[in-house]
């Protein structure tokens, strides 16, 4: 299956399996290709064991139009979507550009709002399972000239609300 990772887990059983069928049948049973299987017969380590590839494996078809012309478009319009871009390089550099760009023009312009775009609001997400969080609040209720007997009655006014009910009873509508 291109574009997916072989797992360890899949390695080891690919291992176990060809001891007992062909190399086509392990592989299937695996869900790994054929070529894949080739390559792992004389893997000796398993692909978590390995280093990670800081190389290219084909030249970047962005290299010289990158700096030049991608970064100052998304500078001065910093919401263009990839597609509008590879539309406008393809304007602008006829049969230079193919449609197939696009998937790496769309990383690119990602990293590049990651590192250099606008700021994102940074929000977490709160749970609150019933009867686990409450939420109180105290009122004084001094303004309100209560009396008993004829006396200044001073007094706090208390509202106790369950989170997890969403709405606390003082902001109630």
């Amino acid at each position: 299956m291109p574009g997916k990772r072989i797992t360890d887990l899949q390695v080891i059983k690919y291992k176990e399996l060809r001891g007992k069928h062909s190399q086509e049948a392990a592989a299937a049973k695996t869900g790994i290709s054929v070529a894949s299987a080739r390559r792992l017969e004389s893997a000796v380590a398993l692909p978590s064991q390995r280093p990670p590839r800081h190389w290219r494996t084909r030249a970047d078809p962005l290299a010289e139009v990158w700096a030049s012309e991608v970064v100052p478009m998304l500078e001065g319009a910093p919401s263009l979507m990839a597609v509008t871009v590879l539309e406008e390089l393809q304007r602008r550099h006829p049969e230079r550009f193919a449609d197939g760009v696009l998937r790496t023009l769309q990383r690119r312009v990602s990293q590049w709002r990651a590192e250099h775009g606008d700021e994102r609001e940074v929000f977490f997400a709160q749970e609150h399972p019933p009867g686990r969080l409450g939420l109180s609040d105290f009122t004084v209720a001094d303004d309100l000239d209560v009396s008993l007997g004829g006396l200044a009655f001073p007094h706090r006014l208390y509202q106790f609300a369950l989170a997890h009910s969403g709405c606390p009873p003082w902001h109630a509508e």
